[in-house]
This record gives structure tokens, sequence and C-alpha cells, in this order.
């Protein structure tokens, strides 16, 4: 009897595929052969773009990377700039960055599980987490005015301070939280058809893992133990206590679910540990060229607009050299590495995304899969294209 095999576009306007993805399928009946990933539909060329802007100016640019958890763009670039100038980050701007990063792993991870189980068909899951993540947008809106592209943090620190209402906002999110996460779980944890949906399905073996250089709760969810936050602690991650979740050594779709439960608690942990410890003093580091001018130096409000407008335009010249710095992100390592030429601007700018890494062993995985297996696979991943044609 001979067979015909089909080629079929997954994508890139399937909405399973989040975002402008196009997956090329080989398929025989519904059973997938061979899978072959597609991508540079967003033409952004952030990157490049680096090149032309000041060191200040590029910032609220890197909300748009993976513009579900923007701060965590924010702190990444900041740390990488701030290595590269020698800056010295104020001990209390470093606890508030902490705090603001740990809500928003929560709150982009509240957005990947709400779309992956919609994906399967759970959809109460859905209006659950998003119920969440409006809380903690609107911490975010309390702090810095914004709820998605945020731009809240500033090279040599952060622009606000938490103050006792701030505090006591957030404190009552997270004395909340801890029982959603239960509701979550009773619904999808030990669901039947959940588990046939996600179990055995997407299997990363640890060496696959390795060899792709995945990172984050996709890594995790194979058994590896890597956390940046625990082994190049950056924002006093060393000062806090918190276990890094690991999954139970498959590597299956239900690991890297179960993976990214667990890491919203320990989420949960660190902002409390943070809350109480937040120490007093200044949220920017002691550099005219950085921080805004004092009101005593300023008379009027214009006086005031001028200033901010050289600072974002005239910037500060960096020393000659290079620096790579990388945080834990949500989905994984970010990663900025800088060249300067001695000048305002970037000389060369490049951009370690996790989701980019992560996406790579599609292909290898998504082999011998069935269609609907598919959709399961890539919600587990927690890709977002911004970060990955950039």
């Amino acid at each position: 009897m001979t067979t015909h095999k089909m080629t079929l576009n997954m994508g890139p306007q399937h909405p399973s595929t989040h975002g402008v993805l196009r997956l090329v399928l080989e398929l025989d009946g519904e059973t997938i052969t061979a899978c072959e990933p597609h991508i540079g539909y967003l033409h952004r060329g952030i990157e490049k773009l680096a090149e032309s802007k000041t060191y200040h100016q590029f910032l609220p640019i890197t909300d748009r990377l993976d513009y579900i958890a923007a701060p965590s763009n924010n702190l990444a670039y900041c740390l990488a700039v701030e290595k590269l100038a020698g800056l010295e980050v104020p001990k209390r701007a470093s606890y508030i960055r902490m705090i603001i990063a740990e809500l928003t792993r929560i709150a982009s991870h509240l957005v990947w599980l709400g779309t992956h189980a919609l994906d399967i068909g759970a959809y109460t899951v859905f209006l659950y987490t998003f119920r969440e993540r409006e809380l903690i947008l609107d911490i975010f809106e309390s702090y810095c005015g914004a709820r998605l592209t945020t731009t809240c943090f500033r090279i040599g620190g952060v622009p606000y301070t938490i103050d006792d209402g701030l505090k006591k906002q957030i404190a009552d999110f997270i004395k909340i939280f801890p029982k959603k996460i239960e509701e979550y779980e009773g619904l999808l944890t030990k669901n039947p058809i959940w588990l046939n949906r996600t179990q055995n399905i997407g299997i990363i073996p640890k060496d696959t893992a390795i060899s792709y250089g995945l990172t984050g709760p996709t890594l995790r969810g194979s058994g590896i133990d890597r956390d940046i936050r625990k082994v190049n602690p950056y924002s006093c991650y060393d000062e806090v206590e918190f276990v890094v979740p690991k999954g139970r050594g498959i590597g299956d779709v239900y690991d890297r679910y179960l993976v990214r439960l667990d890491e919203m608690r320990e989420s949960v942990k660190i902002i409390t540990q943070a809350l109480e410890r937040l120490p007093d003093g200044e949220i920017l580091a002691d550099c005219p060229k950085v921080i805004p001018p004092k009101k005593e130096r300023v008379k009027t409000e214009i006086a005031a607009l001028i200033h901010h407008f050289h600072i974002m335009t005239e910037g500060f010249e960096l020393p000659k050299g290079e620096a790579f710095l990388s945080i834990e992100a949500p989905k994984g390592e970010l990663g900025f590495y800088i060249v300067s030429d001695g000048g305002n601007k970037p000389a060369r700018l490049r951009i370690r995304t996790p989701s980019f890494a992560n996406l790579s062993c599609i292909s290898e995985i998504g082999k011998g899969v069935m269609i609907a297996d598919m959709v399961a696979i890539i919600g587990s991943l927690d890709i977002v294209l911004g970060e990955i044609d950039r």
C-alpha cells in the first residue's frame, strides 16, 4: 500500500503558535514526521536600532522584546550597562527591582498558564489566571503609571520608591495568591483530560536540553538544576531564600507545567522576604548624568524638561570595552552583550533571548506526535515572538 505524505503550514496566523511563528509540518495522516520552524515575520531590527539610540533612549525599546515581562528586559539591560559603566546600584533600588521582577515572573507565568490551558481546551483557567494578572498590573500602574510596557527601571537604579500604600498593595496580593494557585491545580493537576494531553508529550531529555542551550523552566522541566539567580546572583537574590523547582525528570509538557506552578510559589516567598527586609536609602546611583536633577537645582518646570531632554538625547559616555550580563527571566536566561567605543551609544548590542533557544528544539521533539500534541508542545515552551525575531 502506497502512502502519500502531506505538507502543512501551521501558522503564522494560527492562534496557538503564540505569535507570527510558521511551522512547516510533514504529515503522515495526523502524525508529524518532520517539523521545520520559520521565523522572521516581525522584521523588528531591535539590536541594530540600539546603535542609533543613546543608552537611555534604548531602555523603553527593551520593553518590546518579551512584552509579557517588560520589567525583566529593563532589568537585564540596565544591569549590563551598569556593569560596563561601573555603577553601583543602591541597596534599596536592588530590592525594589527584585520585588518588581518576581511580580513580573508571576504575571508572565499566569499568561502562559491561561493561554496554554486555553490551547488545550480548558477555558476556565484562562479566566482565573487573567483575573490575578490584573491585580499585578494594578500594582505596576500604581508604581510607574504603566501596565504592559512599563520602563519601570533606570540605569543606576529605579525612578520611584515603594511607599507604604504600594507596599500594602503588594502584601495584600501575595497573601491571597497561594490560594489562587491551589485553584488552578484543582482544575488541572489531576484532571484526566489534562494528564492525557500533557504527560509523555514533547519529551526533552537532559542531553537534548543541554545541546540546544535551553534555559529556564523548559530546562528545569528536564530535571536540570540551573537558575541564574543561584548560579550568578544579581539584585540581592543571594540575600533571600528560595528553592529552584525541577521537574520529575521526564521532561514532558506536564513537567514544564509543574515547574512553573512551583516557581510562582517561590516568587511569593522571595517577595515576602524582600518586603520585610526592604532597606532605607537612595534609589538611584549618585551620578549627575544619570539621576534626575534635585529640586533645588531646578527653578522652573521648563528647566526640568530641558535637563531631562538633555539626559535622554545626549546621555552619558561609557568607557571603551564590552560587557555581558544575564538574568533569570520568566522564560529563561536573558542576556545583553554591549560593546562600547567610548561614545554615548552602543557600538554593538546583542541580545541572548530564551525563547529563541527554547524554540530551536521543536524540530526534534515535534517528530512522531499528533497535530493536536504540537499545540501542547508549543504552549509548554512559553515562547514570545517579540524576543525571537529581534
